[in-house]
């Protein structure tokens, strides 16, 4: 099972998928799922899996992002470098003079990301974070012309380049896009693992679109589904580096699953919550809380659909997302996918009508 975990996330973090193009994360979805649900996609590019239950209803929706932070080619300087804009929330010391591959029409261009040097700054300039409105990707053209010979045209996706390592013996992992490749490899493993047992309910596992720039896809994706639950899967923000203070963020590595109770966009049902601290508890699996003032999920549309949606967010404990690299515990994964697996089975008709009667 770890082995199947590791090559499940490797496959997924090393997809490239940057908002508004995120077909090849939703290709290794499919393949994933094949024999497991049935599969479609609705008109913005989320993929929809379906998993029949012993019942039509109550309906359960997953819902995982597809897409990393990447950039966006804007124009072709004289010179020959990029000029870009960021796709989703990119903090700019984070940026400079890391790897990026340019997808263009006649292929990928490796790249990287480059600014005026410091050695010919004056020292208060030096002092101060370089913002992304002055830096390019340097791709190794030597003019404009060139650039554009290379294939180059602006609205051309960037995505960051890293690749999926193990770290620690294999117990800890560093790879792209975890944020929310993970969700993606969560859902998918639940789905898996319900073809071996009943569950008193219909699931649908989505892979939405473009969430890094406004929870675009879990809006249209939930009309397809309409679903009686929602549960976002998620990466939380791991506290347990130097410098953060407890209060800050609270979930650590090695932890267990984050069940959050609080994001910029929803306030999670109540009820669910305690139901999944209930099916945690009667597991001895570890769970983290934590809350998240500064960012939203797609639960944040899911729970407003129709006449409302009680929903809930898990996450795995993560360090450094909205960055090139992201790092996980593998033990946290795997708890998270055991407690999602058993809340998928306690949601009967009669369960889920109690979250809000």
């Amino acid at each position: 099972m770890m082995e199947h975990s590791l090559r499940l996330l490797k496959e997924l973090t090393e997809a490239p998928g940057v908002p508004g193009h995120e077909v090849h994360v939703a290709k290794v979805i499919e393949e994933n799922l094949e024999g497991f649900a049935e599969v479609s996609r609705d008109k913005l590019g989320s993929v929809v899996a379906k998993k029949q239950g012993s019942t039509s209803s109550p309906k359960v929706m997953l819902a995982a992002h597809m897409d990393e932070v990447g950039m966006m080619v804007t124009s072709v300087t004289k010179e020959g470098v990029l000029r870009f804009i960021p796709l989703g929330g990119w903090w700019d010391q984070v940026m400079l003079a890391q790897r990026v591959s340019v997808k263009t029409a006649r292929g990928d261009l490796p790249g990287v990301i480059g600014s005026k040097p410091p050695h010919i700054l004056p020292p208060d300039e030096r002092k101060k974070v370089v913002e992304k409105k002055d830096m390019f990707i340097d791709i190794g053209a030597a003019d404009e012309a060139e650039a554009k010979e290379l294939g180059v045209r602006p609205g051309d996706p960037v995505v960051p380049v890293s690749p999926f390592t193990p770290m620690a013996g294999g117990k800890v992992i560093m790879a792209k896009a975890l944020d929310d490749r993970v969700g993606c490899a969560l859902m998918i493993e639940a789905l898996q693992r319900l073809r071996e047992r009943e569950h008193p309910n219909t699931v649908y596992g989505v892979g939405t679109v473009q969430e890094e720039v406004g929870l675009r896809g879990a809006k249209t994706s939930v009309s397809i589904v309409e679903p009686d639950v929602g549960i976002a899967l998620e990466v939380a923000i791991a506290g347990d580096t130097p410098g953060i203070k407890e209060h800050e963020a609270q979930s650590k590595l090695g932890g267990g699953p984050v069940i959050l109770l609080y994001d910029a966009s929803m306030i999670p049902n109540l009820r669910l919550r305690d139901l999944a601290v209930e099916v945690a508890e009667s597991l001895d699996i570890p769970y983290q809380f934590d809350v998240m003032t500064g960012g939203a999920t797609d639960a944040g549309h899911i729970h407003l659909y129709a006449s409302g949606v009680p929903s809930i967010v898990l996450g795995v404990p993560t360090r450094y997302i909205h960055s090139h690299v992201g790092v996980l515990n593998m033990d946290d994964y795997r708890n998270t996918v055991k407690l999602l697996t058993e809340l998928l089975a306690r949601l009967d008709e009669s369960t889920v009508r109690g979250l809000t009667d």
